[in-house]
């Protein structure tokens, strides 16, 4: 009795093989192509125009500065589940201090040493603790948000002089002053990563914590200081979220944790060694801000983008796990 060659099922598994390795590396790229296209068929005189890219820019800015630190976070393995209300709660601080008549420049300052000190608690509690992530950051999130409100007797802080407002709402020629500073941060936290031993170090922790201490990296203060990285850029965005909406809310910046998270994940799928990267974190940065955009553009419930988010967050965990694999 004969039978059929092997080739003849082999090439059907690889054609099936190949094509999820291609979903797997380019999903995302492709997942942000077509969403410029549809939004662009749909309501092109209003989306394809230079001034609604800039908008684009603009409402990504703050996000951006929380995910690429969120990006440190993961290199080593970690979550950072209190980024966003630890902006909130810097920005309330930050806006009662100018309120009491500070000067913006001590204000920020403090405010950057609040945040930092913030992802101190956090590194401690998990590098040398050795509590979980999850569990550390859900709580320091919790404590973050029920201070911003007790600090704020949960109302809106105002009265913010114009001097700390051009900080969120000001522009260097066409550029509004909250891009310039996100791509600052992006440019440092690129070269920590990219081009120095501190960068290395993290890439080593988060792919083998046991091997990097056994070729002498010190886990533990690696750890704790991709989240000392965290505090300080959460700091930064609830500082220039709070000048841009030129008042200190303590829930203002609440919604950027789970957003930073997804962007992070959707452009995990684009590194070839299945980690998270700057690169690809703009790109993922890129499909929450046109999504975003696109939505408001057609006048979409804004419930119906928190579900939207929520898919997002779904199908960036299932393009990472389909992109590992794959490795």
């Amino acid at each position: 009795m004969s039978t059929a060659p092997s080739g003849s099922t082999g090439a059907p598994v690889a054609r099936s093989a190949a094509f999820s390795t291609r979903l797997a590396a380019y999903g995302t790229l492709l997942g942000l192509l077509a969403l410029i296209a549809f939004f662009a068929i749909m309501r092109p005189q209003v989306f394809l125009t230079p001034l609604n890219f800039t908008n684009i820019l603009e409402q990504v800015a703050i996000l951006a500065m929380v995910a690429t630190v969120q990006t440190v976070v993961m290199v080593v393995g970690d979550f950072d589940l209190s980024v966003g209300s630890l902006a909130s709660l810097v920005g309330v601080v930050t806006a009662q201090l100018l309120v009491g008549g500070m000067h913006p420049a001590l204000a920020i300052g403090l405010g950057l040493l609040i945040g930092t000190a913030a992802g101190a608690i956090n590194g401690f509690l998990v590098a040398y603790l050795g509590l979980s992530a999850f569990i550390a950051t859900l709580a320091t999130m919790t404590s973050f948000t029920g201070l911003a409100l007790l600090l704020s007797n949960g109302t809106t802080v105002f009265g913010l002089p114009e001097t700390f407002i051009w900080l969120g709402q000001g522009r260097v020629g066409p550029i509004p002053v909250p891009v310039i500073v996100a791509v600052l941060l992006i440019l440092v936290i690129w070269f920590l990563l990219s081009r120095t031993v501190l960068g290395r170090s993290w890439y080593a922790v988060g792919g083998n914590a046991e091997a990097a201490r056994l070729s002498g990296v010190n886990t533990r203060l690696i750890r704790f200081s991709a989240f000392l990285v965290s505090g300080f850029g959460a700091a930064l965005a609830g500082i220039v979220l709070t000048a841009r909406l030129a008042s200190g809310h303590p829930s203002a910046a609440d919604p950027l944790m789970l957003s930073s998270i997804a962007a992070v994940f959707l452009g995990i799928t684009l590194s070839r060694a299945g980690q998270p990267t700057v690169g690809g974190t703009i790109v993922g940065l890129g499909i929450v801000g046109v999504l975003n955009n696109g939505l408001n553009i057609l006048q979409v419930n804004s419930y119906v983008q928190q579900v939207l988010t929520g898919v997002i967050i779904v199908l960036a965990v299932s393009l990472s796990r389909l992109s590992r694999k794959r490795r």
